[in-house]
């Protein structure tokens, strides 16, 4: 990890910072949509507790389909320049070998507080795009 140039471990300041976050973000605004009526998937293992991206693709519209990609909104509880966002844009990722994870965020946030988890009502920022039948690519919006 080190000669890569990665973090192995959370600073002190990131883990206090994990520590004082007591729940997830709360909905507020009119910019949410409740997207919880959908079938979306995931392809994480069905033991992973670290649902960070959900997809479905919306029924049909002539021959072009929606799909929709759901990531999770670390930003709504993590803020930008803090330790725990620090860390995350030094590592870039989860970081997976054998004998361990090293992940991107601190355990609480990526497997609970973030997480997709189902019955879990948590925010997530969700981008669409429309492909054609011909598998052509379209409008997308935000």
């Amino acid at each position: 990890m080190l000669e890569r140039g990665l973090l192995p471990e959370f600073s002190a300041a990131a883990l206090a910072q994990s520590d004082a976050i007591t729940g997830p973000a709360a909905a507020a605004g009119s910019a949410i949509r409740d997207l919880r009526a959908l079938l979306w998937a995931s392809i994480d293992n069905d033991d992973s507790r670290d649902l960070d991206q959900l997809s479905v693709a919306d029924p049909p519209v002539g021959r072009e389909v929606k799909i929709l990609v759901a990531i999770a909104d670390v930003d709504a509880v993590v803020r930008r320049g803090s330790p725990i966002d620090d860390h995350a844009r030094t590592n870039t990722t989860s970081v997976y070998t054998v004998p361990l994870i090293f992940p991107m965020l601190p355990e609480k946030l990526s497997t609970n507080l973030t997480s997709r988890g189902e019955g879990q009502e948590r925010l997530a920022v969700v981008g669409d795009m429309t492909v054609s039948a011909d598998g052509g690519s379209g409008a997308s919006e935000r």
